[in-house]
């Protein structure tokens, strides 16, 4: 389906604007000691958002195939950043869960992108009209992702899953 006119230069627009939020995230997991991807991030972030999850939840969270959510996830654990669970009622069921190192992570790759987007809004403070401010909170919660003050504050809720 081809773009419609009307709607080119916001595609435009927020293409750029990813653009640079991706390279403000690799600039600050860059400056974190693991040796951590984007989407093993995005992985770190999910589980700090909802918690203890099964590796076929997170998959589909990230809408990967099981078997590329089980070698990410492997690598997380190796890595010491993410550790596996069993079920107290069930056994068979494993729960995967950030360790301390996982949450320290995400919560200083926030405080670097989000000291980042200050400056940033900062310098463009005169653009930041309550249209825009409402489309890109739109636009976010059409694409999924819930507000930061749901998912930062969880850490608080889910506590007893970090190690």
């Amino acid at each position: 389906m081809p773009p419609l006119p009307d709607r080119e230069p916001a595609v435009q627009a927020l293409m750029l604007a990813s653009r640079a939020l991706v390279g403000l995230t690799v600039r600050a997991l860059a400056d974190v000691e693991a040796d951590v991807t984007i989407p093993q991030f995005r992985t770190l972030v999910v589980l700090s958002a909802r918690g203890s999850m099964r590796g076929a939840d997170i998959a589909e969270e990230l809408n990967v195939n099981p078997s590329t959510g089980t070698r990410m996830t492997d690598r997380l654990v190796a890595k010491g950043l993410v550790r596996r669970v069993r079920s107290t009622d069930d056994r068979r069921a494993v729960q995967l869960r950030l360790t301390r190192a996982g949450h320290d992570i995400v919560e200083t790759v926030m405080a670097r992108r989000r000291a980042e987007l200050e400056r940033i809004v900062g310098e463009t403070a005169p653009l930041w009209q309550p249209a825009v401010t409402e489309a890109l909170t739109a636009f976010a919660t059409a694409a999924g992702e819930m507000p930061e003050h749901q998912w930062w504050m969880g850490w608080t809720r889910h506590a007893d899953d970090l190690s």
